[in-house]
């Protein structure tokens, strides 16, 4: 079919409006790893756009060289890891049961989920339940509170409320268990959204500090995020105090923020790329009714 030239038009404001799109997502991301590459006084003239002003690695290599770095780094991955399990066991069996109609008190359950999504104990309520529980400075006090989100639950729930009932049937009437589905032929066919929520998960997870900043006072706990937030602190109180100087390039402030957002967001960035497609594909079809 011939394209009108209505529909040509389209085109061309669609392609401009993408690319406007791209450069204002890409643009910070790309100035900030030039800024870690950059040297202090070029960064605080405004001088550092998408090429390093400055040219300038002490700081990665300062940061690189610590010890504690590598062990927050081992730490982080460890939790990110179980927590993850975690949270993929938990929601997936959670969302399973909820999306079958037979299930007696779904609708109580459901509504109870939703419930905590609006209303919670609190900061202090929750603390001393970690406290009692005798989880203070174990890894239990980051992985388990936020192993559920609702949210991914809802998804995953309507993601399996699409999945055709008749093949259930099929495979009971063949024997099959209720575990036995699920694992030979709900979760194969539900690769998109557990991707999707393995993602979720596994960023939330390896973000997240402020669980650690309440619950761990030993530094060989510390996950990395947390360390390179008391090195940006360390950094900024060093540069309020006037300790800063040319040999300790750990106070230099506006550089070393941009080395340890480069450094915690480098692994992700990695990994995203292989699992964009059922990123994509795992929220569309975890929100089409049919």
């Amino acid at each position: 079919m011939k394209e009108s030239v209505q529909y040509k038009i389209f085109k061309v404001f669609n392609v401009l409006i993408l690319l406007l799109v791209v450069y204002v997502t890409l643009f910070p991301f790309l100035n900030v790893v030039a800024q870690s590459f950059s040297g202090e006084a070029q960064i605080n003239a405004g001088k550092v756009g998408l090429i390093p002003q400055g040219f300038n690695v002490g700081t990665y290599q300062t940061v690189l060289k610590d010890t504690q770095f590598w062990v927050s780094y081992k730490n982080t991955v460890l939790y990110t890891v179980v927590a993850t399990t975690i949270s993929m066991v938990m929601t997936t069996m959670f969302a399973y049961a909820l999306s079958k109609k037979r299930l007696a008190g779904r609708q109580f359950f459901t509504k109870f989920a939703v419930f905590t999504m609006f209303f919670s104990g609190g900061l202090i309520p929750n603390y001393i339940l970690i406290q009692q529980l005798g989880w203070g400075n174990t890894i239990w006090a980051v992985v388990v509170p936020g192993a559920i989100s609702v949210f991914n639950m809802l998804i995953m729930k309507s993601f399996f409320e699409n999945i055709p009932e008749e093949l259930e049937e099929a495979a009971s009437i063949d024997g099959s268990s209720t575990y036995g589905t699920l694992f030979r032929i709900i979760l194969p066919l539900s690769k998109p959204i557990l991707a999707t929520m393995i993602l979720f998960y596994a960023v939330g997870n390896w973000n997240s500090w402020f669980g650690a900043f309440l619950y761990f006072d030993k530094k060989e706990l510390f996950p990395v995020t947390l360390y390179l937030r008391n090195l940006i602190k360390g950094a900024t109180a060093g540069l309020s105090t006037g300790a800063t100087s040319a040999d300790n390039l750990t106070q230099i402030a506006a550089n070393i923020k941009s080395v340890t957002m480069v450094l915690t967001v480098l692994p992700i960035i990695m990994v995203y790329p292989f699992i964009q497609k059922y990123f994509v594909s795992g929220i569309m079809l975890g929100s089409v009714k049919q």
